[in-house]
């Protein structure tokens, strides 16, 4: 066994040799390639650093920018909000300078809320549809929020449709019932009382402890009787 052990020693050396010859001539046979691929992998990656820091700059600047809109659209100064005072920018125009930035996004989903208060209906779906839904609770909000939009423009299908959906998004006790709650009544209203119930018992079953849930049985009663 030791005889063996011995025996099998060069050849392990040899091998490693062998593959080291292969590897070098690999090397010298591929240099500049492999030096191009390297050079260009740099640059990318520092092409890749040099844009991180300047979006992050850029969303430095639109969350000051951003901040004063918010601070409009929470005492109803929708036009401000939206429009900015000359000093300060709206929603819109930090939504198309800083396009690129968290603010810049947050920027559409708020000037589609204000649309939507401004009774401006389409402006509100164009500008909710745009925001990209990084954030689930901000997200079903949007998504919600396209709904009553549509269903102030007579489109109870597709407004019940969005409802559907938010309820559905990153799923919470406080977006789900609410848009629950949405979709069925309007259900209710379109006399379509089946389909209410199965939404109406759904908030009772998952949600009981929500605003929602808490009155929920009077809903549940009353469509009942109007299915009898």
């Amino acid at each position: 066994m030791a005889k063996k052990s011995k025996d099998a020693n060069p050849k392990s050396l040899k091998n490693v040799e062998q593959t080291l010859t292969k590897t070098e001539q690999f090397l010298e046979e591929n240099y500049r390639p492999l030096l191009t691929i390297l050079a260009v992998l740099i640059v990318l990656v520092g092409i890749f650093w040099l844009v991180r820091l300047y979006i992050n700059k850029r969303n430095t600047e639109a969350q000051s920018q951003i901040y004063q809109a918010e601070k409009w659209l929470e005492i109803d100064s929708l036009n401000l909000a939206l429009y900015g005072d000359g000093n300060y920018l709206g929603f819109l125009d930090i939504s198309k300078e800083y396009k690129f930035t968290r603010a810049g996004n947050l920027a559409r989903y708020s000037a589609g809320i204000c649309y939507l208060h401004l009774g401006q209906y389409q402006e509100a779906i164009d500008y909710l549809e745009k925001y990209k839904k990084e954030d689930k609770v901000i997200g079903s909000l949007a998504i919600g929020a396209t709904g009553d939009a549509y269903i102030e423009l007579g489109d109870t299908e597709k407004g019940i449709e969005k409802y559907l959906e938010a309820a559905n998004y990153g799923q919470n006790s406080f977006n789900t019932p609410l848009f629950l709650m949405k979709a069925a009544e309007i259900y209710e209203l379109n006399n379509k009382y089946s389909e209410a119930l199965k939404l109406y018992e759904r908030i009772q079953k998952e949600y009981p402890e929500s605003t929602e849930g808490t009155s929920i049985d009077k809903y549940i009663a009353r469509v009942k009787l109007l299915i009898k």
